[in-house]
Parts: structure tokens; sequence; C-alpha cells
């Protein structure tokens, strides 16, 4: 079954538009554990813009649940990955002025610099995921880097879901074909909710994980966290 990590990207954002520690990103992150997700991923920037590279370290060691890492593979990024050793890195080639992930990797094009990183993180046995566009060739692409995952950025999914859903879905499912016939597992992030949630896992049944942070933590607003999470792992349980 698919798992859910909870991104707490916007929790942190909310304590940094204040300072101190409210609320408190550690404590929500055991909180999304204890209310059933089954990971935290975060994604630290270098301007510390909402999750800080001291958040990262204080909360890894506290998970019971699978602990996710993205972001650019910066030499800073590295080392701090290196340093907590969490189960799965993700590598987004987003720029360090982007307000949020926007593109995935032209994998070809940068074949020979993602395959060392991933020998890096191979090496200190981290899953390493690739964050692709919905093109099976950069799937097949990331195979032959050494990934073990690829990530699909789902935002053209998700923009273009409501007006045709089956339309909107379909490079996915032939990237998401070429990643199984590749050997690679298989995540999905970005702009997910539970509008469009279902009607993904139900075609592409197979995805090992969905990475969820702003509609989460913005559904939360309204109906409370752990309230959420519950509606989020009912669309992963019964995506129909």
């Amino acid at each position: 079954m698919t798992r859910l990590s909870v991104n707490i990207n916007k929790i942190a954002t909310i304590r940094n538009a204040r300072g101190g520690n409210t609320p408190d990103v550690a404590r929500a992150a055991l909180d999304c554990e204890a209310f059933g997700a089954q990971g935290i991923t975060v994604h630290p920037r270098p301007d510390g813009r909402h999750i800080r590279y001291s958040d990262v370290r204080s909360i890894g060691p506290t998970l019971s649940t699978e602990f996710n890492i993205e972001g650019n593979p910066i030499e800073s990024f590295i080392d701090l990955v290196l340093e907590v050793r969490p189960d799965q890195v993700t590598l987004v080639p987003d720029a360090e002025d982007a307000i949020t992930s926007n593109a995935g990797w032209d994998v070809p094009a940068n074949k020979e610099f993602l395959s060392g990183i991933c020998g890096i993180f191979r090496k200190a046995g981290i899953r390493t995921s690739i964050f692709i566009d919905p093109i099976p060739g950069m799937a097949r692409a990331a195979a032959e880097a050494g990934a073990d995952r690829v990530e699909l950025y789902t935002a053209a999914y998700a923009q273009q879901y409501p007006s045709d859903p089956a339309k909107a879905v379909e490079a996915y499912r032939q990237t998401a074909l070429a990643a199984r016939e590749c050997g690679l597992g298989l995540n999905a992030g970005h702009d997910l909710s539970l509008e469009n949630l279902a009607f993904l896992l139900k075609t592409i049944p197979w995805i090992d994980e969905v990475s969820i942070g702003h509609a989460l933590i913005s559904d939360a607003l309204y109906f409370g966290l752990e309230k959420t999470i519950g509606l989020y792992l009912a669309q992963i349980k019964n995506p129909l």
C-alpha cells in the first residue's frame, strides 16, 4: 500500500514568521507519526525560510517512521544528509530563490552529476530518489544514473485534474510504467490534495509513497491535524 509522508515545511514557515518555537516543528513531526503518517518529509533550503538545517538534525533521531530529506544536492545539503542518515534522500533541482519546487531534473543532461550523488548516498546506505517530470525517458535515465526511486512532480497533474482527470494522469501513468520496467521504486508529490489524490492512486496503484505538505497542512487549519491525516489515509486505503 502507498505510504503517506507528511511534509512539515509549512509548519516551520508559520513558526519562522513570528520567531520562537511556536508551533514546535519537532513536536508536530511526532504528532504526525502518532496520527498515522508513515513518514516525515522535510525540504531545507539554504536561506532557512522554513525548515532549517538545525530542525533536520533535531527531528531525525526522534522519528520511528521513515525520514525523507529532499533538496538540491549542494555541498552543504550533502553534508547534512550524510550526518543525519535519513531513510531516503530526494534530489530536487530547485534554485536557492525558488518559492517552491517547480521542475524535475533533466536527467540525461545531468546524468554524470546525478550518478555521482547517487553513488555517495548509496555508499552511506541511504535510498535515493530523483525528482522528475512525467516523461518516461527521465525515469529510464534515472535508473541508469543509479537511483533507487523516482518521484513524479505532480504539479501539472493537479493543475489539469479539475478539467480532465484522465488526460491529466496519462503522462504520469506512462512514466510510472517506465519506472517499474526499470526496477525503480515510485514516489509522487507536489500539489496533491484530497481532491486529486485518490484518482492518481487508482490509476497508478503501485506508487510507494506520496509526499504531501501544503494541502494537508492547509486542510488541518479546518479539520485539525489528526482528522486531516486520517482523511488522507482513507483516500490512500480506498482510492475509489
